[in-house]
């Protein structure tokens, strides 16, 4: 018995002393030096996302088993015949101009290239690093991956046989999964030459359910933004796209800085909700979009001169059986967004039932989802 307590209590001592000396040797990592490494192997195809307007907590954790159905070897084809492929290997030979824009907290890219030629190399992108594509709507410009399993920043060949002690002493788990997925949206400029390019990390994480008792029960449950790993992405895109490594880290390292746009959530006719944003329209409207791709909320169609967005979401309140069943797509309903000027430094953003029904459910979820909105800023 004293033999086990002694090679337990070691165990412990060498662990925190290596955990002590991980910290001391961390260090902030520049742009391109990261080391990022997904499971290309272990991709997640079938995984649905927690309610899209819901905050990481207890509540709104889900189990996988529920939501994923198979697990699938390789999804993703790196054929050297790929003809996507080899047209990105001619595209890339020629260096690109790309500018860094940065709005409140909002920062995406203008890229001298079509939206065509910039879309497939998007697509090329992501399989480089093992994502198979999940949803597409080159209509609306959106590209959405599907998520997959990012390795521990603490790799096992790290704690060796002091993982393993552990594990078999106290049941625990040194660390625990994350996926991750990318949303990119693609706007073409006014005159069609050039491109906007937005990117978003969404991030899941494993946690412990209950811990005690002889099982431990995990479940998935939204994890904070990495702003980190979103920005290294953002930069490892811009010199795929063809940017200069050395211009490209100058030109995000100019934009890390957050500022807070001004948004008020208010009441408005019928006692729907609106939002008030000290911007001109089109700023407003790029504010907007970057806020759905925040929430991850689906856009079916969108028209920049109307200044709308029709968006498709589950409300909280039609959630339960039916939709652990056939998923949240079967309670989805559209709804429409619409940009408004009021002034020359003033825009609202409104609400619209698109079933004109104004049911008070209706009304409530106006408030929701603008709320939810409002928040991203």
């Amino acid at each position: 018995m004293i033999k086990i307590v002694t090679v337990t209590l070691l165990a412990f001592s060498v662990a925190g002393c290596f955990s002590l000396d991980q910290f001391k040797k961390k260090k902030e990592v520049g742009l391109g030096e990261r080391d990022i490494q997904y499971y290309a192997n272990k991709t997640v195809t079938s995984l649905e996302v927690p309610p899209d307007l819901t905050k990481p907590s207890s509540q709104n954790a889900f189990k996988l088993s529920e939501y994923v159905s198979n697990i699938k070897e390789d999804t993703v084809s790196f054929s050297k015949n790929d003809s996507v492929q080899g047209k990105v290997s001619k595209i890339l030979a020629t260096p690109s101009s790309i500018e860094v824009k940065k709005l409140g907290q909002i920062r995406w890219l203008i890229v001298d290239k079509k939206p065509d030629v910039v879309w497939n190399l998007a697509r090329s992108f992501f399989k480089s690093h093992g994502f198979a594509i999940k949803k597409t709507n080159k209509k609306v410009g959106i590209m959405e991956t599907d998520f997959l399993e990012n390795r521990p920043e603490i790799p096992d060949q790290s704690v060796g046989l002091i993982r393993s002690m552990l594990k078999k002493a106290i049941k625990a788990r040194y660390a625990l999964p994350i996926i991750d997925k990318y949303r990119v949206r693609i706007e073409p400029t006014a005159n069609g030459k050039k491109t906007e390019v937005y990117l978003t990390l969404n991030s899941m994480e494993e946690v412990i359910a209950n811990q005690g008792g002889e099982s431990e029960n995990t479940i998935w449950q939204a994890r904070p933004k990495d702003a980190s790993l979103e920005t290294e992405m953002l930069y490892r895109f811009m010199v795929y796209l063809g940017g200069d490594h050395a211009k490209a880290r100058v030109q995000i390292a100019k934009t890390k800085e957050k500022k807070q746009s001004s948004v008020k959530l208010v009441k408005g006719v019928g006692g729907y909700a609106k939002l008030q944003f000290s911007l001109n329209k089109y700023d407003t409207w790029e504010s907007v979009g970057w806020a759905l791709d925040q929430l991850g909320i689906d856009i079916e169609d969108k028209d920049v001169k109307e200044g709308s967005f029709y968006v498709n979401v589950a409300r909280e309140k039609d959630k339960g059986i039916l939709s652990r069943i056939l998923g949240d797509k079967a309670i989805r309903k559209s709804y429409q967004i619409i940009v408004r000027q009021i002034s020359s430094a003033t825009t609202e953003v409104y609400f619209n039932d698109l079933t004109e029904k104004n049911e008070q459910e209706t009304i409530d979820f106006s408030h929701e989802l603008l709320g939810k909105i409002a928040k991203q800023f």
